[in-house]
């Protein structure tokens, strides 16, 4: 288990300032974007010349997010250091362009289990082990520890950590966090911590009027529990009239001007920008005693990408064939980084979301329906995509979407298990192998081109993949996928994985024309494949996903989509890795 960083002895030398805290609360309803928010939050203050760090408390008894099924809790989201993490990690990294680490990921899980071990030690001999004040210290000790650890390549602590709480104020598991939170605002004073909560004020019926109730019921429960909120950021699908702005305030004790609208936009792009034009810096600021330390919130560069996003008039279809498209969250760090790719080739992403479950042969004769609409989809787009998973169902689908872009020539990008489906595809279909497979899908197999990797744990699940940033070595200098990232000697990116193409096979499939172009540093464990003779088809046993970020997409996502748009061309590198190209 992570343990939160060791505070700094006394006597050494300490933080010039102390970091200030602003915490995100929710009430109300779960959902309304508290992760959005807080990454909103962070790109503002950093806007204005502040450093900011993040973390996300989950108050579920996981340890981490990582044996949490993607239909239940969407995606997991991986970090350099190989942890495990809630998809708002994701969020706050792409926003705010910082590296987060496995402790800024608070839950109950972890705080329990170190509370735990404490005592087994015996670092509470003597005393009876109780929420209060043992669960709560542990609590403000993670907090304060994590909140002065740099996450944007400096040394020193950051200015502002924003805090996310996740959940609905009132919920059980959430309670020793809250208490927490308010003997740590308590210690720490009004000047140093922020609470900003994120209501919903609905609009019912034809009536059409703006609801303020649940809004007031949700500030109340706060206020019982002894947090008081310095800002509210009300949701809304419309912006909010006057005389709402001024019962919340009279009814909530919040003034008017700390009353943030949050109203549905084109894109999540714009969401900086609301709480910018409603001076939310300014209150933030106040309420910290930051204004020595703050400037005017420089946002051109974000206004350029949220409205340049709003002027696209063309798209590009892409088809996802995936095992989990009924939860769009399952896939959140792909879709980001199909629009961040799409974007810097002046696109919109239209994503076409198949179950590859319905190419299946099986459902053909089960619901011909599903199964026509999906090859229908799939046959009209302009690229295939296939992107991580585990288990067995929707693997023949995946395997038919692989062998149709192979012999169609469509652009392909594979992610981990979308690599793996080409390694089978081309084995079962150009080497003759029927009986090709997986250890992951069949253990009696007697071809698997893909084997379980030996040092990874066959009884435990948990934090036991091979996980985390890794590096890359390209094999081949001139092959496409270095000179999308420009050239460079080797790569690092994020891994999650228990499963790797089998060594044995190697020579048999570039044989027959599936060239392994980039590897680990020993040389036998495959990270990059391409097809000879085609005008994209490319797989990574890493996620290219997790790092990709709106400025800087991933060459990858940004490969299939010119490829896609017959845009791939020459390419030119670049020192930073973009890609440029012509026709």
């Amino acid at each position: 288990m992570s343990s939160p960083p060791a505070p700094v002895p006394a006597g050494e030398e300490q933080p010039a300032a102390a970091t200030k805290y602003v915490l995100i609360t929710g009430g109300v309803v779960s959902g309304l974007g508290k992760g959005v928010t807080a990454s909103s939050v962070g790109v503002v203050l950093k806007a204005c010349g502040l450093r900011v760090t993040c973390i996300k408390i989950d108050p579920y008894l996981n340890t981490d997010a990582g044996t949490m099924s993607p239909f239940e809790h969407g995606e997991v989201f991986v970090l350099d250091d190989g942890g495990e993490v809630d998809l708002d990690l994701g969020n706050y990294e792409r926003f705010i362009d910082v590296t987060l680490t496995r402790d800024n990921n608070i839950t109950t899980g972890k705080i329990y289990q170190s509370v735990i071990e404490k005592e087994r030690k015996g670092d509470y001999l003597g005393k009876t082990v109780q929420v209060i004040p043992h669960v709560t210290d542990e609590i403000k000790q993670w907090i304060q520890s994590v909140s002065s650890v740099p996450v944007d390549g400096q040394t020193r602590p950051a200015d502002v950590c924003v805090i996310e709480l996740g959940g609905t104020v009132g919920d059980i598991e959430s309670m020793p966090f809250i208490e927490a939170l308010r003997q740590l605002s308590f210690s720490l004073g009004k000047e140093n911590f922020c609470l900003i909560h994120v209501s919903l004020v609905p609009v019912l019926g034809v009536v059409g009027e703006q609801k303020t109730k649940p809004t007031q019921h949700s500030v109340r429960e706060l206020r019982a529990l002894g947090l008081t909120p310095d800002l509210l950021a009300c949701r809304s699908a419309q912006p909010l009239i006057g005389s709402v702005k001024e019962k919340l305030s009279q009814f909530c004790h919040v003034p008017v001007e700390n009353i943030l609208n949050i109203h549905d936009v084109p894109n999540l792009w714009h969401v900086p920008l609301i709480l910018r034009n409603q001076k939310a810096h300014e209150a933030i600021i106040k309420q910290l005693n930051l204004a020595g330390s703050a400037g005017q919130p420089e946002l051109r560069d974000w206004t350029e990408m949220a409205e340049s996003y709003d002027n696209l008039k063309n798209s590009v279809k892409i088809a996802l064939v995936g095992k989990y498209t009924n939860l769009t969250d399952s896939y959140l760090s792909v879709v980001k980084a199909l629009l961040h790719a799409s974007v810097a080739c002046s696109l919109k992403p239209s994503i076409q979301w198949i179950a590859a479950s319905d190419l299946e042969d099986a459902t053909a004769i089960n619901t011909p329906d599903a199964h026509a609409k999906a090859w229908e989809t799939l046959k009209g787009s302009a690229c295939i995509l296939i992107p991580g998973g585990f288990g067995d169902r929707g693997i023949s689908g995946m395997i038919l979407a692989a062998k149709y872009a192979r012999e169609n020539k469509v652009p392909y990008l594979g992610i981990c298990l979308g690599m793996q489906i080409s390694v089978i595809e081309m084995s079962k279909h150009v080497l003759g192998m029927a009986d090709a497979d997986s250890e992951e899908f069949n253990k009696d197999a007697p071809n698997h081109v893909v084997m379980y990797m030996p040092e990874v744990s066959k009884t435990h699940m948990g934090n036991t993949m091979r996980l985390g940033c890794r590096r890359t070595f390209f094999r081949n200098p001139d092959c496409l996928a270095s000179k999308l990232y420009g050239s460079p000697p080797h790569v690092d990116e994020r891994h999650r994985h228990r499963y790797e193409v089998n060594p044995s096979f190697v020579p048999m499939l570039e044989k027959a024309g599936l060239h392994f172009v980039g590897c680990d540093k020993s040389g036998n464990r495959m990270e990059i494949v391409e097809l000879q003779d085609h005008p994209f088809y490319v797989g990574v046993q890493f996620h290219p996903e997790f790092k990709s970020r709106p400025r800087r997409p991933s060459p990858p996502f940004t490969g299939l989509i010119m490829a896609a748009t017959k845009q791939l061309g020459t390419i030119s590198n670049t020192s930073n890795g973009y890609v440029e190209a012509s026709e």
